[in-house]
């Protein structure tokens, strides 16, 4: 057992170790469900044996310690039966599948908190009457696990976040296409959390929190801005897949941050409502999924009066719902931070007649809402090769009738199979935006009449030139296109059929 520090090549081989053995029973793109889960049972395993050591020295012996943690939880952290301790389970040979599930069962009970969160995994579970993950293969994993201790002196709290990224990464090919409904590369992460700029004591909302790795970057930006908080950012965020809730309580756990995550499809059924209204925060920071259509009469049957700019395209992009919700749930000078689609800050621009995502972006920009739109590279998101805008709406802005438009598509370090952003990439596009300067190629600030004379287009590569490259639409926005140009189509036929039935034609 390594009682070292753990860095990242260690974590990684340590990881793909793991990964490999249960290579063969076990789809890839579902390793991480068996080792996440794993991987948290033992923190918080190995960290209640350090609080007991450490209550020992108090009592006068572990077993005293123990005795008092029984009688009174609030000594810890969460409390684990004997029976359910992590050496206990590992040395057993024979239906561990079941005792592994009725352990961390069992400290569910035990700690309500965990309730959802610990139990989520049946590791006893059977497809087509034969066991998903056998006995043998939950042992082996078991004893790589255990290589490594996991407590509050031998790892960084940021473990759960990394080993979610880089099993992600790994196996990027197996399991991009869900795997970027709820993750968000952690370099695009904390960008975006500096963007934020979350000060002490403050409320920010995740409306799709995912893992929660945005509502942790906002803590540890805040943390890296003041070393000494007095009062840490309240955490609340909604999540509609339940297994991913359970990820995104696990996050907050690990990193010792008290953060509320509620189950529950946002735009359906938002579970933040106080006094009858959406409850507002003082920052929103989000990664929705993009292009993602809902049916029209869930906007304009809304109860909550949260799409108030306008009723998004229903067959083809509820970016704009999303961000209204966002807006909706902003106090009177919040701010939010929101990567989406580049098609967002342009559909609808130069063409005749009207588009309901154009005129919704018009009423923002009219409103003097929108500080700044970043144009991020391409091939960063794991379930997408196209690039996103990072949009920052802000109600106390500082630059009044002024937008900060960036073009930091070459900003990136090529990668396999994915690029990212280097430190000195987010340096360069934070700074640009605290300091609202302009770079020739790289950062212009226009004014709401330019906007407007170029029909709210927003794109960073309208007004900035970067080797004077043709723009290509990606396939995401192309789809869209056609779509709207099929629902164009279906008016106009049905229009021009109501009139030949009137002219008594019958069709």
């Amino acid at each position: 057992m390594n009682f070292g520090k753990l860095d990242m090549p260690t974590l990684e081989n340590w990881l793909w170790k793991a990964a490999c053995s249960i290579r063969g029973p076990v789809d890839a793109s579902k390793y991480k469900d068996y080792i996440i889960p794993l991987i948290f049972y033992k923190r918080l395993c190995d960290v209640f044996e350090d609080e007991i050591k450490k209550l020992a020295k108090n009592f006068g012996s572990e077993e005293i310690a123990k005795k008092l943690v029984s009688q009174d939880r609030k000594l810890v952290r969460f409390y684990i039966p004997d029976d359910c301790l992590w050496e206990n389970i590992r040395k057993i040979t024979t239906g561990i599948g079941e005792r592994l599930t009725d352990a961390l069962r069992k400290i569910a009970k035990e700690n309500p908190k965990l309730s959802g969160v610990i139990d989520i995994v049946d590791f006893n579970a059977t497809q087509a009457g034969q066991r998903i993950i056998s006995d043998e293969h939950i042992h082996e994993l078991m004893q790589i696990l255990s290589e490594h201790r996991l407590g509050l002196e031998d790892v960084d709290p940021d473990i759960l976040g990394r080993a979610y990224e880089y099993l992600l990464k790994k196996f990027a090919e197996g399991s991009g296409q869900s795997a970027g409904e709820f993750y968000t590369p952690r370099e695009v992460g904390l960008l975006m959390a500096y963007l934020l700029d979350p000060e002490e004591g403050e409320e920010v909302y995740d409306p799709a929190c995912g893992s929660g790795g945005l509502l942790i970057k906002a803590q540890l930006v805040l943390k890296e801005k003041k070393k000494e908080i007095k009062k840490p950012l309240k955490l609340y965020g909604q999540e509609i897949n339940s297994f991913t809730y359970a990820m995104a309580k696990m996050n907050a756990f690990i990193h010792d941050m008290d953060a509320e995550i509620a189950v529950g499809d946002t735009i359906r059924n938002p579970k933040f409502i106080e006094g009858g209204r959406i409850k507002q925060f003082d920052k929103v920071i989000a990664n929705p999924m993009w292009n993602q259509k809902f049916p029209q009469d869930i906007f304009e049957n809304d109860t909550y009066n949260r799409f108030s700019f306008g009723i998004p395209p229903s067959n083809q992009s509820s970016d704009w719902g999303w961000i209204q919700h966002m807006y909706a749930s902003l106090k009177d000078n919040g701010k939010l931070v929101v990567v989406i689609d580049t098609g967002a800050v342009t559909r609808g621009s130069g063409e005749s007649g009207t588009d309901r995502e154009k005129e919704i972006r018009k009423k923002f920009v009219e409103n003097d809402l929108i500080e700044a739109v970043i144009l991020i590279p391409d091939n960063l998101f794991y379930n997408t090769t196209a690039p996103g805008n990072i949009i920052v709406i802000n109600k106390a802005k500082k630059h009044k009738g002024e937008i900060l438009l960036v073009n930091a598509s070459k900003e990136f370090v090529k990668g396999k199979p994915k690029n990212y952003l280097t430190d000195d990439n987010i340096k360069k596009i934070r700074d640009i935006y605290f300091e609202w300067k302009e770079i020739e190629g790289f950062s212009k600030i226009i004014t709401l009449e330019e906007a407007k004379l170029n029909d709210y287009n927003l794109s960073p590569s309208r007004y900035i030139a970067i080797n004077e490259e043709q723009e290509i639409m990606p396939i995401e926005d192309i789809l869209v296109e056609l779509a709207k140009v099929e629902e164009e189509r279906n008016a106009i036929d049905k229009e021009l059929k109501e009139i030949l039935n009137k002219m008594g034609f019958e069709v």
